[in-house]
């Protein structure tokens, strides 16, 4: 049997020897500040959809009541004289105006008061509108405005940038919040060393952190998310638990700004 040599620096050793992965992505400087900044787009990304709700707004109580109802949409027409006739004014011109109305609805009620109805055109008895409404709980009244679709209301579900009158504020609070987390994230991470990147990545501290912050914010949204009304506070809190994910990433990032 020929004797065992043992390699030395000097003696050649065919690439086939060598092992399939040598390259290691974990500690390239690059691969760790890439995976930095894609965690921070998801957070920012995470906290700009969060805002979309908050700006969309809610339907309101009669919105609500007429969903659980089963609402639907009808065109309808004015019965009585208008009252409460208030002129929506932006920078001296009207664009509508709101106003309560008795309306007679085909194949339904021959009055159905609505309250705070918002037309493009000053109302009139005889001018014709579209209502939503419940035909098993006509007792509810109805809602009518101009500015919003109302057929979206009629299906009890929610979407993002569905209504024209709050779609484009959500959409651009979605889109600021984005930039300004990942501007946020970018920075932290290329004012920072690949070492101190790692550690953060396990840190007990940051980890918990940012576990309780997603803990609050799902504890926050959880009763709107199941149809409820939140309680003042709770409420508040996923108003801003947007700012809470930014922020609260943003402090327990800085630890790793200017080290090595």
């Amino acid at each position: 049997m020929k004797p065992h040599v043992p390699l030395t620096k000097s003696t050649p050793v065919s690439p086939y020897d060598q092992p399939a992965w040598n390259v290691s992505f974990t500690s390239s400087p690059g691969w760790v500040k890439a995976r930095t900044c894609a965690v921070w787009a998801l957070v920012a990304f995470a906290a700009g959809a969060l805002l979309v709700p908050v700006l969309s707004g809610s339907p309101g109580p009669t919105v609500a009541a007429l969903q659980k109802a089963g609402a639907t949409v009808s065109n309808a027409t004015v019965v009585d004289r208008p009252t409460s006739v208030e002129r929506d004014l932006s920078e001296g011109a009207v664009r509508g105006y709101d106003a309560d109305l008795v309306l007679s609805v085909p194949n339904g009620p021959g009055r159905l008061p609505v309250h705070g109805a918002y037309t493009r055109d000053r109302p009139g008895e005889g001018a014709a509108v579209e209502v939503l409404w419940s035909p098993g709980a006509p007792r509810l009244g109805g809602v009518v405005h101009a500015r919003r679709d109302l057929h979206l209301f009629a299906r009890p579900h929610w979407q993002a940038f569905a209504d024209p009158a709050t779609g484009r504020g959500a959409l651009f609070g979605l889109v600021a919040v984005l930039s300004v987390g990942i501007l946020m994230g970018a920075g932290l991470t290329f004012t920072s060393g690949t070492d101190a990147l790692e550690k953060l990545a396990w840190s007990p501290l940051a980890q918990t952190v940012r576990a309780a912050m997603t803990v609050a914010v799902y504890l926050a949204w959880l009763p709107m998310l199941t149809g409820h009304r939140a309680p003042q506070m709770v409420g508040l809190l996923a108003s801003g638990s947007f700012m809470l994910l930014l922020l609260g990433y943003c402090f327990t990032s800085v630890r790793a700004v200017g080290k090595g």
